[in-house]
C-alpha cells in the first residue's frame, strides 16, 4: 500500500513535466521535476523494482511507475532535438563562432549528474551608489588576466524582492569563461518605482567605468542579463539608455509587454501579477497608462536596439511565454539580431541549475551569444 501511495504521488508530480502548475508550491515542484529529472527517474525506477514482489495494487503501481518514468524523461527527450539544432540556429542569428577546438554538445545527459558541486569563483562586494543607504554589486573577476567585457546581472523578484546572490552559479561560470560579472542590487518597489532600477543600471555602469583599471574592465563592452523582473530592467535599459557600449542583452523569462501583461494577469494562486505591476509602476493601467507603455521593452525596441537573446519556457506560469513571442516579432520587424530559445517543458526559473536540461541549453546559448556580441562577428540583416 505504501509503495502504491508513493507511486501515485510521483506520477502526479511527473505531470508537471508536461502541464502548467496551478499554484505557487506546484510551480516550485515543477522546477525540481523538470530540471532534476534524473533524481525522480531514479525514484520511479526504484518503485518499479519494488513492484516486482507480489503485493496489493501491484499492476496499478507498475503502470503508474512506468508512466511517471516516461513523463520524467520527457524534458530530456525534448531537449535533444533542440540541442542538435541550437548551434546552427544561433549562428544564423549571431554569426558563425570561430572554432577553438571541439565544442561540447549543448545538452549532455550525464552532465545532469556529473556537473553537481562545481567550484564557485570568489567575488567582492562593492558599493556603487549612495542611494537607498548604499547600493552594492558582487564583482566576479574574469579568470583571464586582461581587460575583459562585463556582464551586468540583474536579479528577479517581482521588482520588490531578491538580491544580487540570486542564482549565482551562472556568475561563476561566466567568470571562468573569461567575462567579468557584476551582479547588482537595485532599488526595490514599492518604495521605489520605475524607472529607478534603470537609473541604477546606468549608475552601476558608470561606477565600473570609473574603476576599470583596478577591475580589468573593457569599458567598451557591456552586456546586460536579467531574470524575470530583472529581465524587464535589462531589456528596457538596453533599449532606452542609447549607450553604444551595451553590446547585447539577455532576457531569462522576462515580461516584455507590460500593457498586455496587465490585461491578462497570471493565476492568482501562483502570483498576484497585477498588484506586483501596480507597486512597480505607481498604479493601475487605467491610472498611469503612460508608465506601463514607457516600461514595456516591446514598445522601446527599435532598429538601433542591441542584439537580444531571449530564453523562455512554454510552461511558465509567472511570466507568460507570449511576452517573448511579442518581443521577438517586434525585433524581427525592426531588423535587430535576436534569438528566442524556446524550452517546451520549462517553467519560470528553468535555469535554477546549470546542469538540468534548461540550464545546459540556456548556458550554452548565453556563452555563444556573449562571444559573438563582444569579440565575435555579429552581422546586420
Amino acid at each position: 500500500m505504501l509503495r502504491f501511495i508513493l507511486t501515485v504521488l510521483l506520477f502526479l508530480f511527473s505531470l508537471l513535466c508536461v502541464f502548467k502548475a496551478f499554484s505557487y508550491h506546484l510551480w516550485i515542484a515543477s522546477i525540481l521535476v523538470s530540471e532534476f529529472p534524473w533524481i525522480f527517474m531514479g525514484i520511479a525506477g526504484g518503485l518499479l523494482v519494488w513492484g516486482i514482489a507480489p503485493q496489493k495494487f501491484q499492476l496499478a503501481g507498475n503502470v503508474l511507475s512506468i508512466l511517471a518514468l516516461l513523463l520524467l524523461l520527457s524534458p530530456v527527450v525534448r531537449a535533444w532535438p533542440i540541442s542538435n539544432s541550437l548551434q546552427k540556429e544561433l549562428a544564423a542569428n549571431f554569426g558563425e563562432k570561430v572554432s577553438t577546438g571541439s565544442s561540447p554538445r549543448p545538452f549532455q545527459f550525464f552532465k545532469m549528474i556529473s556537473g553537481i558541486g562545481a567550484k564557485q569563483i570568489p567575488f567582492q562586494s562593492l558599493t556603487y551608489s549612495s542611494k537607498a543607504n548604499g547600493l552594492t554589486l558582487d564583482f566576479y573577476p574574469s579568470t583571464f588576466k586582461m581587460r575583459r567585457p562585463v556582464v551586468i546581472v540583474i536579479h528577479g523578484g517581482s521588482w520588490a524582492s531578491g538580491d544580487s546572490q540570486q542564482l549565482p552559479e551562472l556568475n561563476s561560470e561566466l567568470a571562468k569563461q573569461g567575462y567579468n560579472v557584476a551582479s547588482i542590487n537595485y532599488r526595490l518597489a514599492p518604495q521605489y518605482e520605475s524607472p529607478a532600477p534603470t537609473e541604477d543600471v546606468q549608475e552601476a555602469m558608470d561606477y565600473l567605468r570609473g574603476h576599470s583599471d583596478a577591475l580589468n574592465i573593457d569599458t567598451t563592452q557591456f552586456v546586460l542579463l536579467g531574470r524575470s523582473a530583472g529581465a524587464q530592467i535589462a531589456l528596457i535599459s538596453a533599449y532606452q539608455l542609447n549607450d553604444p557600449s551595451i553590446k547585447g542583452v539577455v532576457s531569462f523569462y522576462g515580461p516584455a509587454d507590460m500593457v498586455w501583461g496587465y490585461s491578462l494577469p497570471s493565476n492568482p494562486l501562483v502570483m498576484d501579477s497585477r498588484k506586483v505591476m501596480e507597486d512597480f509602476l505607481g498604479g493601475t493601467y487605467e491610472e498611469v497608462p503612460q508608465n506601463y507603455e514607457a516600461s514595456s521593452p516591446v514598445h522601446a525596441a527599435g532598429k538601433n536596439s542591441p542584439p537580444t537573446l531571449m530564453i523562455h519556457g512554454q510552461n511558465d506560469v509567472l511570466v507568460a511565454y507570449e511576452h517573448s513571442i511579442r518581443l521577438s516579432k517586434k525585433l524581427t520587424a525592426a531588423g535587430v539580431n535576436h534569438y528566442l530559445l524556446t524550452l517546451p517543458w520549462a517553467t519560470h526559473g528553468c535555469d535554477y541549475t546549470l546542469n538540468g536540461p534548461g540550464g545546459q541549453l540556456s548556458t550554452y546559448s548565453v556563452l555563444y551569444f556573449l562571444q559573438q556580441v563582444t569579440y565575435g562577428m555579429v552581422y546586420s540583416h
